[in-house]
């Protein structure tokens, strides 16, 4: 490296003597006054890169250990250590107990409408949403966000349910506290909950469909904390905002179709797998005769309550101090009806069923599963973390604080791990929860805590009293909630009119995750989005560009008017990196801007060269030879081409064998090619290419207005020295 940098000092040295000889010599013997032509002489930073002291280095920083350093580790990882000490109890307590019970009261209905989408029973989703706010209190770094139960989590969990579920041998309808046919092998006796109010329970569908739900949960939570571990955050920005809504639309739409069923009253079985939407909707069409009355009724009346109240909630939530909890309303009004009203003995409604209260003991994950389900995991991890950290950094930005990236992995990752033993599923930030968190006056986590305490009131106490609610009233409130996502169609003229990459990106992550599936949709769309990338940077912008009067600014002469070209000094950048994708496009875009594609014109020379000696041979007239003469010498318009580099990020070995290239090829033709405005990263690529040993015309510029100056400088004096001869 040091040999490196000496060579760029000796070379600057060199090229600055030869520019003030040029100049010294085209000025001598004029009574005119010297005019040096002035470079900037910048010596390079000497960067020291010994590996060896960079290991050393990070060994003892790593495997020191002092007081201060165990201190700031543990509290690191648990952020709660630092926040709860001093609470502010009459500043946030208020806000924060205010939030925390209307958000519980809210989570309760979804909680258990969720349930169904991820192919479990109601006890599981009040579970997973009591353990997720605890645990995300103590190691979360945000505090306004609410970790919580996500439809398109349920939803990419439902799915892996239902394949597990199938391979099993089971029926993927569940049948409440039944073993279905043909599942003897899996049927184990379930310990009963801890106060000892419920029955033993058979290990039938129920048991075996947490099971599968709980060791996907186990592996997206490693997954989570092993990127944590590893600073894979990175990841992430794979992941744009045009990508993860197009995403999260889609599977908005996957999810209303399998909900369709229940507000029908329909008795179909849950697609899966490729083209489950399409194949959802013939099922249902196919069915369409059978429709439960009753459920249907019971759906209508719910949406005409539902959708007016939370377009209501919205309208005036700068008035409401709390948004109205109509769902949990909606819940306890029809679970009464249902109830008194005998709607599954008369008419055939579908219940929730028995819900037990207290908690069952903790079981570890199937291990045997894991091989089945490591790859599901993968996307649902991916999605759960994505999210979380977005909204997370989303609120920090609002409110003036600060939240560390892998802390927040560490945080959704331990949601998942330690639940998963408590009988739980995958869980992440939710966008709609975590809003009204926010707009009740929530101030620090504690509300979570409020919101854990809500929902172990409804496990311990009230959850039997869910038994008659209907099906067909948890998929109404599932639907409902859709709406922020389902709007985004509302939103493409706008996205269109800002950014049509972008709206095409959401189109396709749209489409492939509603019409093919939800993980085959999210691959789907990340490599759209990186293709999308290299064909912006295959055929980029390069245009020509003037001169600003009065000034030493040039910009493209196809976006402005009023500019000025310079005689002889044609200006051209490249708006991209130059690497071996677009070197071609490199090539023949200068060609074209140009005019002169200097191997054509070395061919011609070539050709023109080969009849005149033809015609000397067969003694040709004069005539013919003085115009294959001037063919050769004809003039080109300009002696110069100034590439501006400014755009170029770096350049790889093809893009240095092409400049390489360019700038042999039209010196053989007497133009100089000068390069200018070049980033520190494509000056130590040109030196490591040996890309200045092609000779002195190549020189390096830190403006495009010194290039061309340089160039008009130099033209000029070689012009004075052929008159004087």
């Amino acid at each position: 490296m040091h040999c490196l940098n000496m060579q760029v000092l000796v070379m600057a040295a060199v090229t600055e003597t030869n520019n003030v000889h040029a100049v010294t010599e085209g000025l001598e013997g004029d009574d005119t006054k010297c005019s040096f032509h002035h470079r900037m002489f910048l010596e390079p930073q000497e960067k020291k890169r010994s590996m060896k002291a960079l290991v050393v280095k990070q060994a003892k920083k790593t495997c020191s250990c002092t007081p201060s350093k165990v201190k700031d580790c543990v509290f690191g990882f648990f952020p709660i250590l630092r926040w709860l000490p001093k609470y502010k109890l009459r500043e946030d307590l208020l806000g924060d107990f205010m939030s925390g019970v209307i958000v519980g009261v809210l989570l309760v209905p979804q909680s258990i409408a969720y349930s169904l989408l991820a192919g479990v029973e109601p006890i599981y989703g009040l579970y997973t949403s009591f353990f997720a706010c605890l645990i995300y209190c103590i190691f979360g770094t945000s505090r306004h966000i609410s970790v919580s139960i996500f439809g398109v989590t349920c939803l990419m969990m439902g799915q892996v349910v239902d394949r597990e579920m199938e391979r099993a041998g089971y029926d993927l309808e569940p049948a409440v506290l039944s073993v279905p046919p043909g599942a003897a092998a899996h049927v184990n006796t379930t310990p009963s909950p801890v106060n000892g109010t419920g029955q033993e329970l058979l290990c039938g569908r129920s048991c075996y469909a947490i099971t599968v739900a709980a060791t996907v949960t186990f592996l997206s939570g490693v997954y989570q904390v092993a990127m944590g571990l590893f600073q894979v955050g990175f990841v992430s920005v794979y992941l744009s905002d045009s990508l993860l809504s197009g995403f999260v639309t889609g599977a908005s739409i996957t999810v209303l179709t399998s909900q369709v069923k229940y507000l029908l009253g329909l008795d179909i079985p849950r697609a899966g797998g490729i083209g489950s939407l399409i194949v959802t909707w013939i099922n249902i069409f196919k069915n369409i005769h059978k429709t439960n009355i009753c459920d249907l009724i019971t759906s209508f009346l719910c949406f005409l309550v539902l959708i007016p109240a939370k377009e209501l909630n919205e309208r005036f939530k700068s008035k409401l101090k709390a948004p109205i909890p109509v769902e949990l309303f909606v819940v306890v009004a029809a679970t009464l009806a249902s109830h008194f009203g005998k709607l599954k003995e008369t008419y055939g409604s579908s219940i929730s069923g028995h819900i037990p209260t207290g908690f069952l003991p903790p079981r570890p994950p199937d291990w045997t599963l894991i091989p089945s389900v490591a790859l599901d995991a993968v996307a649902i991890a991916i999605i759960g973390f994505a999210i979380t950290v977005s909204l997370s950094e989303m609120f920090a930005k609002k409110h003036g604080y600060s939240v560390r990236a892998n802390q927040e992995m560490y945080a959704i990752g331990f949601c998942n791990i330690i639940p998963s033993f408590f009988h739980c599923f995958t869980t992440s930030a939710a966008l709609a929860k975590t809003l009204v968190k926010e707009s009740t006056g929530c101030r620090t986590q504690v509300s979570g805590m409020v919101t854990s305490l809500v929902i172990l009131l409804v496990l311990l106490v009230i959850a039997p009293l869910f038994y008659s609610l209907q099906k067909c009233v948890l998929a109404v409130i599932t639907i409902v909630n859709l709406r922020g996502a389902l709007r985004k169609f509302q939103d493409l003229p706008k996205m269109w009119h800002l950014s049509r990459v972008d709206t095409v990106i959401w189109g396709v992550t749209m489409a492939a995750t509603a019409l093919i599936s939800t993980e085959i949709g999210l691959l789907v769309g990340v490599c759209f989005s990186m293709l999308c990338v290299i064909f912006r940077t295959q055929r980029p912008e390069a245009p020509l560009l003037g001169w600003v009067a009065e000034s030493e600014t040039y910009e493209s002469l196809s976006a402005y008017k009023n500019l000025q070209t310079k005689p002889g000094v044609v200006v051209f950048r490249f708006e991209a990196p130059l690497y071996y994708i677009n070197k071609e496009c490199f090539k023949s875009t200068l060609y074209k801007q140009t005019g002169v594609n200097p191997v054509w014109v070395k061919a011609a020379k070539k050709k023109a060269a080969k009849r005149m000696l033809r015609e000397k041979e067969v003694g040709s007239g004069d005539n013919q030879t003085s115009i294959s003469m001037d063919f050769v010498s004809e003039p080109l318009g300009f002696h110069t081409i100034v590439i501006d580099c400014c755009a170029m990020q770096f350049l790889d070995t093809a893009g240095i064998r092409t400049l390489k290239e360019v700038c042999k090829d039209y010196r053989e033709i007497g133009v100089h090619v000068l390069l200018a405005q070049c980033n520190p990263s494509v000056r130590s690529s040109l030196i490591r290419g040996e890309f200045f040993k092609e000779g002195e015309d190549h020189l390096l510029f830190h403006s495009v207005h010194q290039a061309v100056d340089f160039a008009l400088g130099t033209q000029g004096h070689s012009g004075t020295s052929a008159s004087k001869d």
